[in-house]
């Protein structure tokens, strides 16, 4: 295999690093650099570009052989998540004015690549922790704020004991099958053997933790309310697509069984049930979208249970719209203190300060509840499309009835902003702006065609 074919396959993957050297080069010989978020956004959106242009052509390679592939599928999925990472960006002029975030955010997103295409546990374990070590950072550069050094600290010690959970599963599917392959999971997952069950359970609790299903979900307000919020907003987007799509990896194509479904259904279950009526008590709205993020989790494990090959479908166009929808929200909350400005309080009274962005933040809202015609119920409804079809209608039924519970706090948010006379009170408050603006459009758009087209993205997935 020529380098031209190399470094044209791994180009997402090269460009983040070139961004990565620009970045601290930067640093290094300008006193005051002023650089780094225009060019973190050019690099960024040239690594979407490459990888969609990868996937548009059907490059598939493979540069390190049973350790690292290109295919079409993960292409898209990596000029997906890129792509979302653009708004994250625009957001962040407000809020952080040195290169310590581009950085650490760039690494972050080359670790997301490096997951995407691993064909072994050890490629796989080295991208999940160059993707969530920087976060941990991350949360604590808001470090103005004192339950930032709290929350990064529970995220540390609670994706620490993640790891060493997905460490000690790996290795006993090391022990069982001989191979550090990510077919091995596969074929462990229709094994009876003791130690195969068990490296299952090993992993999959690790992901759950990754992911905050309960009752591993402790981490996640604390992290959510704790960070700054394109931090949050990176965490609930960026960070859930790496750990469901690297679960997706795991799985593949295979049918899962015995009691692997009632471990993959019930506790997604409870996080359905959990995250939704705890998400109703809640005066923050970064707390608040915490909690719904740990109902979205279970929805998205709800799709192990369908068929392999509508599998990657499910997940990807679900994180696309979930995505598109919690971005929408954050770039539109109103600008402010930052230990203030999501409290719901604030919200009251928007849409006469500032209309546009109550509607953007009521459709992000009607969304993520799942009402039709906004991509959310398409999302929705394809996750428990395929788990009908597989013959488990009682967990989707009971998924669906507690899908419903979220929907009185997300039209809860949106009778505070329409129908509240009230303004709030001792909070300066102001409208986001032009780059928040820029992200908030970023997201509109494609998040329209969504709703307009969505059987013609689900069949490009």
């Amino acid at each position: 295999m020529s380098w031209q074919t190399v470094l044209t396959a791994m180009l997402p993957e090269h460009l983040l690093l070139l961004g990565l050297v620009l970045l601290i080069t930067e640093e290094i010989v300008f006193e005051n650099p002023r650089g780094a978020l225009p060019l973190s956004i050019v690099i960024v959106a040239a690594a979407a570009a490459a990888a969609a242009s990868l996937w548009s052509s059907g490059v598939t390679v493979q540069p390190f052989p049973a350790q690292y592939a290109i295919v079409p599928a993960t292409s898209l999925a990596k000029a997906i998540v890129l792509a979302l990472a653009v708004p994250v960006l625009l957001m962040s002029r407000d809020e952080f004015t040195d290169s310590r975030f581009h950085l650490l955010l760039l690494s972050s997103l080359y670790g997301f690549c490096l997951l995407l295409s691993a064909e072994s546990f050890l490629t796989l374990f080295l991208g999940l922790e160059l993707m969530s070590i920087p976060v941990y950072v991350l949360v604590l550069l808001a470090f103005r704020r004192p339950e930032s050094v709290e929350a990064a600290l529970k995220y540390l010690v609670l994706g620490g004991a993640a790891t060493a959970m997905f460490l000690m599963g790996v290795s006993l599917l090391y022990g069982g099958s001989g191979s550090l392959a990510l077919s091995a999971f596969a074929g462990a997952l229709g094994s009876g053997d003791t130690m195969a069950t068990a490296a299952i359970v090993l992993v999959l609790v690790a992901f759950f933790l990754k992911a905050a299903i309960v009752p591993f979900h402790a981490w996640a307000p604390d992290a959510y309310e704790g960070a700054s919020i394109p931090v949050t907003a990176y965490m609930a987007t960026v960070i859930k697509a790496g750990v469901l799509l690297a679960a997706v990896r795991l799985f593949g194509t295979a049918v899962v069984s015995g009691r692997t479904v009632d471990l993959l259904a019930l506790l997604p279950l409870v996080s359905i049930v959990w995250g939704n009526l705890t998400a109703m008590r809640q005066q923050s709205f970064r707390r608040m979208i915490a909690y719904s993020s740990i109902a979205h989790a279970g929805y998205l494990f709800y799709a192990f249970l369908g068929d392999g090959p509508g599998r990657f479908q499910a997940v990807l166009f679900y994180i696309l719209a979930y995505g598109l929808m919690n971005l929408l929200a954050f770039a539109s909350i109103p600008a402010g203190d930052d230990a203030t400005r999501d409290r719901l309080d604030n919200l009251k009274g928007l849409f006469r300060r500032d209309p546009y962005g109550a509607l953007m933040i009521g459709i992000a809202m009607l969304s993520l509840a799942g009402i039709p015609p906004f991509p959310g119920f398409v999302a929705k409804f394809l996750i428990f499309k395929n788990v009908i079809a597989a013959g488990y209608t009682t967990y989707a039924v009971l998924g669906l009835i507690g899908s419903y519970l979220g929907i009185y706090f997300y039209l809860r948010v949106i009778q505070y902003m329409f129908m509240s006379t009230e303004e709030p009170a001792g909070t300066r408050i102001t409208s986001p702006g032009v780059a928040a603006l820029g992200a908030s459009v970023l997201c509109l758009v494609p998040a329209l065609l969504l709703s307009v087209f969505p059987g013609w993205v689900i069949a490009r997935l």
